[in-house]
């Protein structure tokens, strides 16, 4: 097959989880979820060059944090499809990040996604969309969604995609701490303060998305939604980092109509009215002191592009 000179270039979203119900420990180590994914205006790009052998380069905002080796999910994605297809990964991958890195807000989730996109189109290897997906659950639960974007809801561990109907955008500010979170310990964590009180596995109920979430997310109804915000790795979150509880509370006298943990933390999503309030809130959870930058985005965006 021909493969073209020009680099390929695929920008992928962040997500926000606007609820996050989690079951109790399964026997893999894994926990069965409600996860109700938004894809939100921010974004990394990635792009595939051709190379003699595998490379990794980063720029952008907390370039220095995001792993150049094989711990890399850019990396591993790119040797996954090669393999698939029996190919070398000799290519070039170059990621420029404005996601938080180590947020909860899924972006090396979010690089493996443009990283496959990217390297299909680069060698021409013309991958089914579905056996893409499948590319993505084997690198990680939250991979399916960022290729797909908009809003859907994640059963299994998260990788078991449904679509769901959105009426309208929704504005948040995102208030990004110092450092991040490692999603095992929250998971851990969650599991913990469960059997402290008195709530071990078996006591944990199947988890189920909120019909009046899903009501909100299709009517476009930002107050309704506010309402339904939900996280169940929140207290183990804040138990971790118990300075997440003041960006919480800066964030709800900034106006915003509800805030929550995005996914495992440590970032903190608030959803607000519109844009001049995003900007409003944005401007007070930094001068709060209680974040290290807070940044608007809107809801839903779309998955992988190429671009």
């Amino acid at each position: 097959m021909t493969e073209p000179a020009a680099t390929v270039t695929v920008r992928v979203p962040a997500k926000v989880n606007v609820q996050l119900a989690v079951g109790g420990p399964r026997p893999d180590g894994f926990h069965d979820l409600a996860n109700v994914f938004l894809a939100v205006g921010l974004y990394d790009s990635v792009s595939a060059t051709p190379a003699p052998a595998p490379r990794l380069t980063v720029s952008g905002p907390d370039a220095a944090l995001v792993p150049l080796d094989e711990s890399n999910l850019a990396v591993r994605a790119a040797r996954l499809l090669a393999d698939r297809h029996g190919r070398e990964p000799d290519v070039h991958l170059h990621i420029a990040k404005d996601i938080p890195v180590a947020g909860g807000m899924a972006g090396g989730s979010a690089d493996a996604a443009g990283a496959l996109l990217a390297c299909d189109r680069l060698w021409g290897t013309r991958t089914p969309h579905e056996e893409l997906l499948a590319l993505c659950a084997e690198l990680g639960s939250d991979v399916p969604f960022s290729l797909t974007g908009g809003a859907a809801l994640g059963r299994g561990r998260g990788e078991l995609l449904t679509p769901l109907e959105t009426g309208g955008e929704f504005h948040w500010v995102f208030a990004v701490a110092d450092g991040g979170l490692s999603t095992p310990d929250v998971y851990r964590e969650c599991d913990r303060l469960r059997q402290a009180e008195g709530r071990g596995a078996d006591a944990v109920p199947e988890p189920e998305p909120d019909p009046a979430l899903l009501t909100a997310l299709r009517a476009g109804d930002a107050a309704a939604l506010a309402a339904s915000l939900r996280n169940d790795l929140q207290p183990a979150a804040v138990s971790l980092r118990p300075s997440l509880a003041e960006t919480l509370d800066a964030g709800l006298a900034a106006g915003a109509l509800a805030g929550l943990v995005s996914g495992s933390g440590p970032t903190c999503a608030f959803l607000v009215q519109d844009a001049a309030s995003a900007a409003r809130a944005a401007q007070a959870l930094l001068a709060s002191g209680t974040c290290r930058t807070a940044r608007p985005a809107v809801g839903p965006a779309a998955g992988a592009t190429l671009v």
